[in-house]
């Protein structure tokens, strides 16, 4: 691609956003990509440099973007075991670990669910999401384990992505939490944003943020002697937002068993279960799974839904606690 290209505003464009209008007619290029170079100065309207992505163009716009140079960054392959639950020539349903990174960031070019799909696919992976996510449709926190949909292929990718855009994939997670979230069945719904105390966390905010959905169930609450009350509790994505799940319960005044970032820490207990104390030692982050993922196959164009095992700490957990309540 050249190091910079010039771009004309037609009539079914007028007042769309200016990252939206790139995006759509630079292929090469993601939308946050195209947000940097705007954040960046390399874009002008009528000659004049924009700075935020939300400028809206009009028609007969002359728009001229500068490309600054970047050393590409190469996904290494590397030879992860990977859990397949279902292949086909247009997808991979994936059972993530715990501790399994999505993708490469900050730092961490290496031993990602990515780097594990490049290995055993190379090529045969969709490219929309550049070179390091390769075949990447969405993503779950490192911690957390369960279902993840890869795309082969950029028609399958598209039409995976319009599902997760219109919020029609239903996602299903499962988790245990401390104390009992009231009412004990309900729909969570908040804007959410990057916290100011700590950006490496999201916090429920009233006046900016990203709108998140979440729905939620309690399917049962331990009531056990020597053990806190724990709720084994359902939730579905209707979005999916950074930490959705954990910052919504946070919100509600409840938080993950294992969670080091949203939940408690040391926690000292008077009086305690022993076999319940050495069962929390073993779970190592969250206890929270994706359990379920149902959506329109994009070829075949029907409902197809695949469901997971819970990882062996939570399961063990879970076990203990349904045990201990008979």
């Amino acid at each position: 691609m050249n190091n910079s290209i010039k771009l004309f505003v037609e009539k079914k464009s007028n007042k769309t956003r200016i990252d939206v209008f790139l995006t759509k007619n630079i292929k090469d290029y993601t939308r946050s990509h195209i947000k940097k170079l705007i954040e960046q100065n390399h874009v002008k309207i009528n000659n004049t440099i924009i700075n935020t992505p939300a400028v809206k163009v009009r028609t007969k716009d002359e728009i001229r973007i500068k490309f600054s140079k970047v050393n590409k960054q190469i996904l290494k392959p590397c030879d992860v075991k990977l859990n397949i639950v279902f292949e086909d020539k247009d997808l991979i349903i994936v059972n993530k670990p715990k501790g399994l990174v999505v993708h490469p960031g900050a730092g961490n070019y290496e031993n990602t669910l990515a780097n594990a799909l490049i290995h055993k696919y190379k090529n045969d992976l969709s490219n929309i999401n550049g070179d390091l996510r390769p075949g990447i449709v969405h993503r779950i926190d490192k911690d957390t384990s369960g279902l993840l949909v890869v795309a082969k292929n950029n028609f399958s990718h598209n039409k995976l992505g319009e599902q997760f855009s219109r919020h029609t994939i239903k996602r299903s997670y499962i988790c245990l939490a401390w104390g009992v979230i009231r009412p004990l069945q309900g729909k969570i719904e908040t804007l959410i944003s990057r916290s100011k105390k700590n950006r490496q966390l999201m916090t429920v905010s009233e006046v900016s943020g990203k709108k998140a959905i979440t729905n939620y169930k309690t399917i049962k609450v331990f009531n056990i002697k020597d053990i806190p009350k724990i709720s084994l509790i359902e939730c579905k994505l209707e979005t999916g937002r950074t930490h959705q799940i954990r910052v919504h319960l946070k919100y509600k005044g409840v938080s993950l068993l294992g969670d080091n970032q949203y939940g408690k820490k040391n926690i000292k207990f008077k009086k305690i279960n022993q076999n319940f104390l050495n069962y929390l030692k073993e779970i190592k982050g969250q206890t929270l799974h994706a359990q379920s993922l149902k959506f329109i196959h994009p070829t075949k164009k029907k409902w197809i839904e695949f469901k997971s095992e819970l990882p062996s700490d939570f399961k063990k957990m879970l076990n203990l606690l349904n045990k201990l309540s008979c």
